[in-house]
């Protein structure tokens, strides 16, 4: 239907019957000139080739709720005795290519031998750096989760993983995910592709899990746009109790504004569905975009500040660090 490679669906006030789209808001597209702008024009910081890591080693389970950060989007989540992986990488880089694309200076928060049993897989958009196949193929050999994931996302798991145990999303669709875990798929403004001509043709969004031990939200990668639908994520499925909200891939901003929050508006989120506690991810792994490593978590002490939010409530997250939450 319409030429797309992964979903075939009735049209909707987001899929037009062959790419999805952000309804209301600015466009994500970004044509060759607009690139070659940034790349030709633009002054990159440089960033260190690596960053030391000291790896956690997780216990098997948790009956609260901890979450450990592993590097960019990948966190493990730990609640009511349940295992959760976020957009899992564990490669060397966020790309389609072994030796070339954006090369992570983190080594991952949990080595791969040390995770516990992994029961569930949250993927939030088919962007490398966050739906690593690679990975993918690791986990399922050695822990067959459920994976859980937008719209079209399973035909790329699917393809290279026939055995996958996959279930999919639209917006606000909620998934009963087992052990008494659900996830509601949330929107985002974003965009999703694996190749230069299949731009939107697979969903992207954020999961609002339910649990026995209270609510997450895993954001996603998004831009603010005129903010509606963080307030309508309140008010459809409550303030979470904890949020994992992108700080990071923010410059510059004519090029980055529509697809990825700023720290200022990473703490607009925060207010937005008034979060207990959040998060900040995406940011200090992999050099996506133009700003200095340290930047977002600077500038998030000064969001904070500036809008008169404890320190402690957001936090940046650092590879191999564990979070508790009462």
């Amino acid at each position: 239907m319409g030429g797309n490679r992964y979903y075939q669906g009735a049209p909707s006030d987001h899929f037009d019957g062959t790419r999805f789209f952000n309804p209301g808001q600015e466009s994500t597209d970004r044509g060759l000139r607009a690139i070659l702008r940034w790349k030709l024009g633009g002054r990159p910081a440089k960033w260190p080739v690596s960053v030391p890591v000291t790896p956690a080693r997780p216990e098997v389970r948790v009956e609260g709720l901890c979450v450990t950060m592993v590097g960019h989007a990948s966190l493990l989540i730990q609640v009511a005795g349940v295992n959760i992986l976020t957009d899992p990488v564990w490669s060397a880089r966020a790309s389609p290519f072994r030796h070339v694309g954006p090369k992570r200076v983190t080594a991952p928060g949990i080595a791969f031998a040390d995770l516990p049993p992994i029961d569930i897989v949250l993927l939030s958009h088919g962007h490398y750096d966050h739906l690593d196949i690679e990975t993918l193929r690791r986990l399922q050999a050695a822990h067959d989760p459920v994976m859980a994931m937008p719209l079209g996302n399973d035909a790329i798991v699917r393809r290279a993983i026939p055995e996958a145990r996959c279930v999919t999303a639209d917006w606000w669709d909620r998934l009963d995910l087992g052990q008494g875990i659900a996830t509601t798929l949330t929107p985002a403004y974003h965009w999703s592709n694996r190749w230069p001509s299949d731009a939107r043709m697979m969903l992207w969004g954020g999961h609002y899990l339910d649990t026995p031990a209270g609510s997450l939200w895993f954001v996603g990668d998004t831009g603010y746009g005129d903010g509606r639908i963080f307030g309508e994520i309140r008010a459809r499925l409550g303030s979470p109790d904890v949020a994992l909200i992108p700080i990071g891939a923010y410059a510059p901003r004519w090029f980055m504004a529509a697809q990825h929050v700023d720290p200022v508006q990473a703490v607009r989120i925060f207010q937005d569905v008034a979060a207990g506690k959040a998060l900040g991810i995406h940011w200090g792994t992999f050099q996506l975009t133009d700003e200095a490593r340290n930047a977002p978590v600077e500038e998030l002490t000064q969001a904070l500040s500036a809008a008169g939010v404890a320190a402690d409530r957001f936090v940046a997250a650092e590879p191999g660090c564990a979070y508790s939450f009462a």
